[in-house]
C-alpha cells in the first residue's frame, strides 16, 4: 500500500501563505550563490570591492541576472523569492549601514517606524488573509 503523504504537495502548501516565503530546500539551492555571496561581504576587503563597484563584484559571482538586479536594487522580497536567505542578505544590509528591523521593514506596506510600532505591540495579528488560493 502507498503512503498517501506526497512531499510535493506538502511543500506546495508553503507557497499558499500570504507575505511569507519559506526557506525551503528549492530555494537554498536556487540561492546557494546569492547566500554566499552576501556572507562574502563579511570580509572588510570584500566590502570595499562591492561598494566601489557593486556591479563588478556581482559578475564574479554565478548569480542569474534576476539575482544580481534584485540585489543591485535592495529588492530583498525579490531577493527572497530567488532563493536568498535573510539571515545571509543581513551581511548585505550591514554593509549598507542599514540596521536589521530596518531593512526588514522594507518588505512590508509599511514605514520603519509603523513597522517597529507593530513589532512592539507583538507583531502582525494572526486575523486576515490566511491562504492566497482560496482568499481567505
Amino acid at each position: 500500500m502507498s503512503d498517501p503523504f506526497d512531499i510535493h504537495d506538502y511543500l506546495a502548501e508553503f507557497e499558499d501563505i500570504p507575505g511569507t516565503r519559506v526557506y525551503t530546500a528549492a530555494r537554498a539551492r536556487q540561492g546557494y550563490h546569492m547566500n554566499q555571496f552576501a556572507m562574502s561581504l563579511m570580509k572588510a576587503e570584500n566590502r570595499e570591492r562591492f561598494k566601489a563597484d557593486e556591479r563588478a563584484y556581482l559578475d564574479e559571482w554565478p548569480l542569474t541576472q534576476d539575482q544580481k538586479q534584485a540585489l543591485l536594487d535592495r529588492d530583498y522580497n525579490r531577493c527572497l523569492d530567488l532563493g536568498g536567505n535573510v539571515y545571509f542578505l543581513s551581511k548585505l544590509f550591514s554593509t549598507d549601514g542599514i540596521p536589521f528591523a530596518e531593512a526588514v521593514s522594507t518588505m512590508t506596506d509599511m514605514s520603519f517606524p509603523e513597522y517597529r510600532e507593530m513589532m512592539m505591540k507583538g507583531g502582525r495579528s494572526p486575523e486576515g488573509l490566511r491562504s492566497i488560493r482560496e482568499k481567505r
